[in-house]
């Protein structure tokens, strides 16, 4: 079955062009131009990936992106800006999105992030991974869920893989290069602030049991810690 993706560009020409490349890809295309009316899309609709330009007519990419993530957790959502600068990207990633690509960019590039997210998505439906636990927390990547007590975390599909990465790798130090390459696919210096945001994430996810923390290990990398 194809991949279904909701597209956000009003860029009638790049918009088209993108599009027109995606579905030559074999992914089914809907592409809108406006931030409010695709997220009514979103509401109708299933969805398999969601790719949002920031700056368009109704809600923008960013308030967008918020919209769908306190009613959907798991819907991989990249962006797609000529905003370049690194604030701007470590902001937009701080709504809970997974990826953003800057503007100019190939198409190429594009399909291979996108390409990242559906595989794990697709090897999620066929098979069944391990669940984790510790103390009151568990956690489900199948699920995208960690429930800590009687509260449960949605995660995001990056979430979860970065959380799955460090907890199989318990108490053992893990460089920023091998997680990067690992999971951003590159180790950039953009890169790495977006795994500081990620990780900043997991922490307050991970707060309520004291027995679990993610460790900054100065200028090599991260320990995940099991006490």
């Amino acid at each position: 079955m194809k991949a279904r993706v909701l597209y956000l560009e009003d860029d009638p020409t790049l918009g088209f062009l993108t599009s027109d490349s995606l579905r030559m890809h074999g992914y089914e295309v809907e592409l809108i131009e406006d931030g409010t009316a695709a997220l009514e899309a979103f509401k109708q609709s299933k969805f398999d990936l969601c790719i949002f330009d920031i700056v368009v007519p109704g809600l923008n990419g960013v308030e967008l992106s918020k919209e769908i993530r306190s009613f959907n957790r798991d819907v991989p959502i990249l962006f797609l800006s000529s905003r370049g600068l690194t604030e701007d990207r470590i902001e937009a990633l701080k709504t809970g999105a997974d990826d953003y690509l800057v503007k100019p960019f190939r198409v190429e590039e594009l399909i291979l992030k996108m390409e990242v997210f559906l595989r794990r998505s697709g090897k999620e439906q066929i098979e069944k991974e391990a669940d984790f636990n510790f103390g009151q927390l568990q956690f489900i990547p199948s699920k995208y869920t960690l429930t800590a007590g009687a509260e449960v975390h949605k995660l995001t599909a990056r979430e979860t893989e970065l959380l799955e990465f460090l907890w199989t790798r318990a108490n053992q130090v893990v460089k920023r290069e091998e997680i990067l390459l690992q999971i951003w696919g590159d180790d950039d210096y953009f890169m790495g602030r977006s795994l500081d945001v990620f990780i900043s994430r997991l922490r307050k996810y991970l707060k309520s049991e004291p027995g679990i923390q993610i460790e900054n290990v100065h200028g090599v990398g991260f320990e995940f810690k099991t006490n």
